[in-house]
């Protein structure tokens, strides 16, 4: 397909095409709703979080029993005779699985968890034993036998870890970091600070949200002594989330570091099993962020940023002395973007980390890059034996194939196809892949090692409906897209009103080759629109300039490709798309690009549904917005991004969805913007979400949001 739209061979699913692909059964479709709501995105029974053991023959991963069992479990596969074996359900242990601490609901939020039971474990060195936190306690299982029990620790219990001997476990209580034997005995607290508002050992709301750091403690490598994170949160501003259906309820304060504002001040201590503290020193002042944290051998290796993100430094720390030494530096104009699985201390005592280099992310050892330079490195999936396996974008972003580089200098070579979108694990002669297709409704782990090849079995749901896809390149910029149909559409039926799909902003992608991401657009195809799924500027996967597009203005660049994609879209498809009725819809950035789009472009985009969205970043995260539009919120760029100063421009119909207990773009949000337009005299819906946070895992309101947008849709452009 050319630059300009042309449209060229189409990916297709089974089945899909035009007046020849028979339309799903309507059961099929009116069922989507629920099925997708009771399976999770139709996640449950699928297996994930795929671990190898170093030596290869085992492979731990999680997976639920069934595809609307909510309660995950950890199991195991022995890669030999193929037998799969439950490790560890949650329903056969003394624990009430549902009684999280609040520092693990907190994580769990963060990491967009769904499920319910184990969803994260642990294991030693040898990956013999695995812990997993179930409900307020640690449950211990040895992987050989499936000998599980819960040792007496004094909790509740978030992110048991065991030492890489297996010997003993740590653990944080209630902000204070604990350590006992594997069996309970000897429990101790290293860190403690009761008094105060700091905590040890966990990651803070940045770290967890936006850097990729979700733990707050690591051993040493012979289990001697710990690192552990300091967070004292008492300079960030206090916010109250509050429950307007249950008034008599308290308020619940969250500390959210608004762009401009405070940070919480993190440190790091490293302490020894008999309670020894030696301070880390590095320059806090000028590096605040500790964005990564890697002790894998001898000594730690940190990756520390500026607050402007324009300067990274990789930092080796002496664990007799706390002294941490530059070891990297990496400078942007813009800002130095953080990679996946990145750093990491290799056994020799180097550094694996990355570098841009002519617009190419690359992997280096010391600084030397070592990938290919026709391969951008998306992410670190594992290290074995001294050879790295990468996520990578190769000429395509809409996959991710899998690649093995050798640290040595040797080529490297691509271990998946270059279609579709993998990911992996790896130990010593056995690779794990968990690989993804447009075509297919649902992913595939396929293990092998040597001759033998294995799949995990999938116990997920099928999908009702399967997408009926196009790939395109729209317009001078070559935007990746994907348009879905109703299956069963014929051009010789007139055009189909448009739906815009998008997220659009940084850091995530939605055109894939991975139909299994697609089941919602197309649910809203089947209803009879064209749904258009657009990847602008600021989007990965397509070198380092077109993701800082976006620097400085979060709102021209990501508009102005929707509306070009759009417009080329109709151009190549003129009896496919019917550029008088337009709608778009999204959540999050998504949200804020929805409602964005009806404010700025009412000649183009004639309704919108904007769920969860940023309106006035002001009001955003420190290291996400600060990213792009600086660290001052008085500052022009925060003004050009604010739809709340866009208010009085509304003319097209405007649908608000919002969580009233989402902490991370906080129904505040909404709310302005609503009490923006109610001034202008703007008429619009507002659909407050009781109980709701960013996501929606409960059952019905996840099913009827879908259903209320549809209807809001055949309201305003028809169908």
């Amino acid at each position: 397909m050319s630059e300009h739209g042309t449209p060229g061979p189409p990916d297709r699913a089974p089945g899909a095409g035009g007046g020849g692909a028979p339309p799903p059964p309507a059961p099929a479709r009116e069922a989507f709703p629920r099925q997708q709501a009771r399976t999770r995105r139709f996640t449950l029974g699928a297996p994930r979080d795929v671990t190898v053991t170093p030596d290869g023959e085992q492979v731990l991963f999680l997976r639920a029993l069934g595809p609307t069992d909510p309660t995950t479990a950890l199991w195991v596969l022995d890669v030999a005779s193929g037998t799969e074996r439950c490790l560890l359900d949650p329903r056969d242990l003394p624990a009430d699985a549902a009684d999280l601490p609040a520092a693990e609901r907190a994580r769990r939020e963060r990491a967009r968890e769904a499920a319910d039971g184990v969803v994260r474990y642990a294991l030693d060195r040898a990956g013999a034993t695995a812990v997993a936190a179930v409900g307020p306690h640690a449950a211990v299982v040895e992987v050989a036998t499936g000998r599980a029990h819960l040792p007496s620790l004094p909790g509740p219990v978030t992110d048991p870890r065991l030492d890489p001997t297996g010997q003993r476990l740590a653990w944080v209580r209630e902000g204070e970091l604990m350590v006992a034997h594997v069996d309970g005995e000897e429990p101790r607290t290293l860190l403690a600070e009761p008094e105060a508002p700091v905590t040890w050992g966990l990651a803070e709301f940045i770290a967890a949200e936006e850097t990729g750091r979700s733990r707050g403690f690591w051993w040493s490598p012979d289990g001697s002594s710990l690192l552990a994170a300091r967070v004292d949160v008492s300079p960030v501003a206090a916010w109250h989330l509050a429950d307007p259906a249950q008034p008599w309820e308290a308020p619940q304060e969250l500390r959210y570091p608004a762009a401009g504002t405070a940070n919480a001040e993190v440190s790091l201590a490293l302490v020894d099993l008999d309670g020894a503290v030696t301070q880390v020193t590095w320059d806090r002042q000028a590096l605040p962020y500790l964005a990564r944290v890697d002790w894998s051998h001898d000594r730690p290796l940190l990756a520390v940023q500026s607050r402007d993100q324009r300067q990274l430094r990789l930092l080796d720390v002496d664990p007799a002395t706390g002294e941490a030494t530059v070891r990297e530096e990496r400078t942007d104009p813009h800002w130095v973007e953080l990679i996946g699985g990145l750093p990491r201390r290799l056994p020799d005592g180097r550094a694996l980390a990355w570098r841009d280099v002519d617009d190419v992310r690359r992997l280096t050892v010391d600084g030397a890059p070592v990938s290919p330079p026709e391969l951008h490195v998306r992410g670190l999936v594992d290290l074995v034996d001294g050879h790295a396996l990468v996520s990578v974008a190769e000429d395509d972003p809409t996959a991710r194939p899998l690649w093995w580089v050798p640290l040595d200098g040797r080529p490297a070579w691509r271990l998946t196809a270059a279609e579709g979108v993998h990911a992996g694990a790896a130990g010593r002669g056995t690779v794990a892949v968990t690989s993804a297709a447009l075509t297919s409704t649902r992913s595939e782990v396929s293990v092998v090692r040597g001759a033998t090849r294995r799949t995990l079995e999938d116990r997920s749901a099928t999908p009702p409906l399967s997408p009926n896809v196009r790939m395109l390149r729209l317009g001078p910029r070559a935007l990746r897209a994907a348009l879905l149909l109703p299956h069963g559409h014929d051009p010789g039926d007139g055009p189909l009103p448009v739906l815009l799909d998008p997220y659009g902003g940084p850091h995530a992608q939605r055109v894939l080759q991975a139909g299994s991401t697609l089941g919602t657009s197309q649910w809203f195809a089947e209803h009879g629109y064209a749904v258009l799924v657009i990847d602008g500027r600021g989007t990965p996967g397509r070198g380092a300039a077109w993701e800082r597009a976006v620097a400085g203005d979060l709102a021209d660049p990501v508009l102005t490709d929707q509306v070009e994609g759009l417009q080329a879209a109709a151009e190549a498809l003129p009896r496919t798309l019917d550029l008088t009725r337009v709608g778009i819809r999204g959540w999050s950035f998504g949200g804020y690009l929805a409602a964005l789009a009806v404010l700025d472009r009412p000649d183009a985009v004639h309704a919108a549904i904007a769920g969860a969205p940023v309106t006035d970043w002001r009001w955003y995260d420190t290291h996400y917005t600060e990213r792009y539009l600086g660290t001052d919120p008085t500052a022009a760029p925060y003004r050009r991004a604010s739809l709340v100063e866009r208010a009085p421009a509304l003319s097209r119909p405007l649908l608000l969805l919002h969580g009233l207990a989402d902490d991370n773009v906080v129904a505040a949000h909404t709310l302005q913007l609503s009490a923006a337009l109610l001034a202008a005299g703007r008429p619009h819906r507002v659909l407050p979400l009781t109980g709701v946070t960013h996501q929606t895992p409960q059952e019905e309101i996840a099913e009827n949001l879908l259903l209320i947008q549809r209807d809001f849709l055949r309201e305003t452009l028809g169908r």
